[in-house]
């Protein structure tokens, strides 16, 4: 079932472009901006905060949903700053489970356009995963989860 996933993104009652959002990884949990997510770097089909982060959730999803049956690794960025950015790895070595890590690349933020990142199939060859930020689960259900975080991001609003 999705809601056994323990992976969220979520966004904190703060209403600043800064420290207002929380990835949560089993019990792991990292605090970051949504500030590369306001601002007019990027074009957005999206006036909202929410939008938003339904749009990168959405490509989250289509990227899991690519491993089934085959397997293999994509990255899913979270956290964009200009020295670096955060990502989920999420890896299937034969597109039925799945292990998810999260972690650190020194790909700098504005390099990656969170509301279309897919067509650059962007690989992280310099991440470096955090030991204490780590899953296991079904690919299917790790869709899931992605999905209805998707929905309620979705529903946020500005």
């Amino acid at each position: 079932m999705a809601g056994d996933i323990a992976l969220s993104f979520d966004r904190l009652p703060e209403q600043s472009s800064y420290d207002d959002l929380k990835l949560t990884i089993g019990s792991f949990g990292h605090v970051c901006d949504s500030s590369y997510l306001t601002i007019d770097l990027y074009p957005n089909d999206t006036e909202d905060l929410g939008g938003a982060l339904a749009r990168l959730l959405e490509q989250w999803g289509a990227q899991v949903r690519g491993l089934s049956g085959a397997g293999g690794t994509v990255y899913l960025p979270y956290d964009f700053s200009d020295q670096c950015t955060a990502w989920l790895r999420v890896s299937s070595p034969d597109g039925h489970a799945a292990e998810v890590h999260a972690g650190w690349s020194s790909i700098p933020g504005w390099w990656v356009n969170p509301f279309n990142y897919l067509p650059e199939d962007r690989q992280v060859p310099d991440f470096k995963p955090l030991p204490e930020a780590r899953i296991t689960c079904l690919l299917r259900d790790l869709a899931a989860r992605i999905d209805a975080n998707r929905a309620a991001l979705a529903l946020t609003g500005n």
